[in-house]
């Protein structure tokens, strides 16, 4: 299989929020900052924070700042096998490969060289 070097990851389409209150954070961005509910799954809610959707995850053992659990930029991609390949082709060392997330949806994630959750999302192609 050749390697796509013409990956680039171009949507950031999800910021996930690792919260300690499901509860009071979603009135928090709800009722507060007026940001639209698109829907739960019971283990997420997801708003919509204008063309980016914040997705609030529940953690009661959330910890202080340097719980890699608190942020995570999630990058959409048309296709998960190959936005892994061309990654790990550059060099990207991924924590976690491609497993399927929702539906026929996969993500895959890794750290940057500060140390933050980043992930790549998105259906296998054909």
């Amino acid at each position: 299989m050749s390697v796509p070097q013409a990956v680039r990851l171009e949507k950031l389409g999800t910021v996930l929020l690792g919260v300690r209150d499901s509860g009071k954070s979603v009135a928090f961005y709800r009722d507060m900052l007026g940001l639209a509910v698109q829907f739960s799954s019971g283990e997420f809610t997801f708003l919509d924070g204008g063309g980016v959707t914040i997705a609030l995850r529940p953690f009661v053992d959330l910890k202080d700042e340097s719980d890699e659990r608190r942020v995570e930029l999630v990058f959409h991609v048309p296709d998960i096998d190959a936005a892994h390949a061309a990654l790990e082709a550059r060099g990207v060392r991924f924590r976690i490969a491609p497993r399927i997330v929702t539906g026929e949806i996969y993500a895959a994630d890794f750290r940057d060289p500060d140390g933050h959750v980043l992930s790549i999302f998105g259906p296998r192609a054909g």
